[in-house]
């Protein structure tokens, strides 16, 4: 292989050659704090006065985070159980998700022991998707029905095969 080209002949060949060029020079204008910025203070820490779940690979909690919802029922044994694990893991991500799910049902029954009925079409959107998207609400409707549908026809079955053969 031939490795004798003349590559200044490249439009914007080089272009990176000289350090002291920097793409943003018409524009920025250099005070020198450029060099200074990684001697900063860090601010107050937030007060933590509920349970916070951090990564195992951050060494301290960050300044300000978030305290609405701390980690509770079963759903908060799943966040605690995913935390021990490694951000890249599934055995971080995976659990995380299934505990949302649960936590869906957990607010459901809280609200149902405080006599509030939750109004699921609302909270699912289904009132916007009525009005916006009538074809896509139909669809998932019926695809949860045909599941529904299906479970209730294997649950039924096994009933019967038991009770034949038991």
């Amino acid at each position: 292989m031939e490795d004798n080209k003349d590559y200044q002949q490249i439009s914007g060949w080089g272009i990176d050659a000289d350090p002291e060029d920097e793409p943003n020079y018409p524009i920025k204008k250099y005070t020198g704090d450029d060099h200074n910025r990684s001697n900063w203070e860090r601010p107050q820490l937030q007060v933590q006065d509920v349970e916070i779940l951090k990564s195992n690979e951050r060494p301290s909690l960050s300044a300000v985070f978030g305290t609405a919802s701390p980690p509770t029922g079963l759903s908060g044994v799943i966040r605690r159980h995913a935390f021990k694990y490694s951000e890249n893991s599934y055995g971080h991500w995976l659990p995380l998700l299934l505990a949302d799910r649960i936590n869906v049902v957990e607010g459901i029954i809280e609200d149902l022991s405080e006599g509030v009925i939750p109004n699921i079409f609302a909270e699912r959107g289904w009132k916007a998707d009525f009005k916006y998207n009538k074809g896509a609400l139909a669809k998932k409707v019926l695809i949860r029905a045909a599941v529904l549908g299906v479970i209730v026809i294997c649950l039924s079955k096994k009933k019967k095969r038991k009770s034949f053969f038991g």
